[in-house]
């Protein structure tokens, strides 16, 4: 493909036969994004590209390395812009929709999905849990990937016979531009609260990323009005509303007779966003439908083992998810207890861990206090700023394995045990990127089997 077709401030003449942003997968006839990261430059590793077979540069600053250079101000938007050209502009033919906001984007996207494929349409899934194209599922790296291998997966989707898309969409991936060039035939926000503020600024800041995807949404966009972002969104385009109790085009009264198996009144909400969803790109579904889609791993996932007593991992890693787990599991355990086993990320959002703590000594009878993704934290002080913001009595215990036994052992007939913050996660973060296998369901069945031996 000539250069000047993938950009147009660059020369012709140029015969492209592959994109790159890292130079390890350069090769002859590459067109090599300098793309600057948050360690390292990919100016720093331009020339090793060059050297692979690059045949042209895309450059924030000259670097003289002999091929031609397209300057650009910014190099991942021209990425994305090239990356869709290169790919054929594949989400002209595949009907792509888009889910943001802080939580729920990962059951509204499987909800989608479920709810599309009942209608007949065969459907892609780009999320945080896996991926699926072309009804095969890959493992997943990035919530939303780099835009070179994100419209090759577009591509990909078409080839295997997908004519839909349901693709979570994060703030991070919309600040740094991976989701330009897509023709969105949707847009869904759940809700924005707090998270990601080690990234972004402030919470302003932080919507503003999100809102970039109604602002180049094509098709239609699909809000959470019980939510005040989304009722500022709701403001300035033109949506379609969605509510549990409030005046909305979609209210959880249209779901009466519904039997939904996810539980929680947050889940009703993401039904009824995905409902909203399947139907604004022209699918005929029915309410109904709903009935059939599938739990979604690590999304209060029950671990079952004969215990006469519930446990339920979910990824809640958030203020108001943990706030919403821990509510819907009260409601599950009636006069049972509710214990919770929670934690917080390492080098994330700090402001987040006190709140986290107030809201698990008030809604649960039992909090453990444990580490989640420590990283390059210590994780004895991440605990201690999380219970900074607790009262009452809790316990306290660093290793995650140990907390996640010593709650199973409380637990009695009735009970709830909530197993927050790593969801579908196999693993376990620490300093320098070392990860150890870890897998929250795998734990507490292997607690349960050893309670039951007991």
């Amino acid at each position: 493909m000539d250069l000047r077709d993938l950009l147009d401030v660059a020369p012709a003449g140029v015969a492209v036969a592959d994109l790159a942003f890292d130079n390890r997968a350069a090769g002859p006839g590459t067109l090599f994004f300098c793309v600057p990261g948050f360690t390292r430059d990919g100016h720093d590793f331009a020339a090793d590209a060059v050297a692979r077979g690059a045949v042209a540069l895309v450059v924030a600053r000259p670097l003289g390395l002999g091929v031609p250079e397209v300057l650009v101000d910014d190099v991942r938007a021209a990425m994305a812009v090239a990356a869709a050209r290169f790919a054929g502009e594949p989400t002209l033919r595949l009907r792509t929709i888009g889910v943001t906001g802080t939580n729920g984007k990962t059951t509204t996207a499987f909800i989608v999905r479920d709810l599309l494929e009942a209608g007949g349409v065969q459907t892609g899934l780009l999320g945080t849990v896996k991926s699926v194209v072309g009804g095969k599922e890959r493992e997943v790296k990035h919530t939303t990937p780099e835009a070179i291998d994100l419209q090759r997966a577009f591509a990909e989707m078409l080839a295997g016979g997908d004519v839909a898309c349901a693709m979570e969409v994060s703030s991070h991936a919309l600040e740094l531009r991976r989701a330009d060039g897509i023709h969105w035939a949707a847009a869904v926000f759940t809700n924005l609260t707090q998270d990601h503020l080690d990234f972004h600024p402030d919470m302003e800041t932080y919507f503003l990323a999100k809102r970039r995807l109604f602002e180049v949404a094509e098709g239609p966009r699909i809000v959470n009005v019980d939510d005040p972002y989304g009722r500022r969104l709701a403001e300035e385009f033109d949506c379609v509303t969605f509510s549990l109790d409030g005046d909305a085009d979609y209210r959880a009264a249209d779901l009466d007779g519904v039997r939904l198996p996810l539980p929680g009144r947050f889940n009703v909400l993401n039904a009824l966003g995905a409902l909203a969803a399947a139907r604004a790109i022209g699918v005929d579904v029915r309410a109904e439908a709903l009935e059939t889609v599938a739990l979604v791993p690590g999304r209060f996932e029950p671990v079952e083992a004969g215990q006469p007593f519930a446990v339920l991992v979910d990824y809640a890693h958030t203020p108001d998810s943990l706030d919403n787990v821990l509510r819907a599991a009260r409601e599950l355990a009636g006069g049972g207890r509710v214990i919770c086993v929670f934690g917080a990320g390492g080098d994330r959002d700090r402001g987040k861990r006190p709140l986290m703590g107030e809201i698990a000594g008030r809604l649960a009878d039992v909090a453990i206090v444990t580490s989640d993704n420590p990283r390059s934290e210590d994780p004895e002080a991440i605990l201690d700023a999380i219970e900074r913001g607790m009262t009452g009595v809790h316990e306290r215990e660093v290793d995650r394995r140990a907390a996640i036994e010593r709650a199973v052992s409380l637990a009695s007939p009735g009970d709830v045990v909530v197993i927050a913050g790593k969801g579908h996660e196999q693993g376990q973060e620490f300093a320098d990127g070392h990860k150890e296998p870890f897998d929250d369901r795998l734990v507490a069945a292997e607690a349960l089997g050893a309670t039951r031996v007991r």
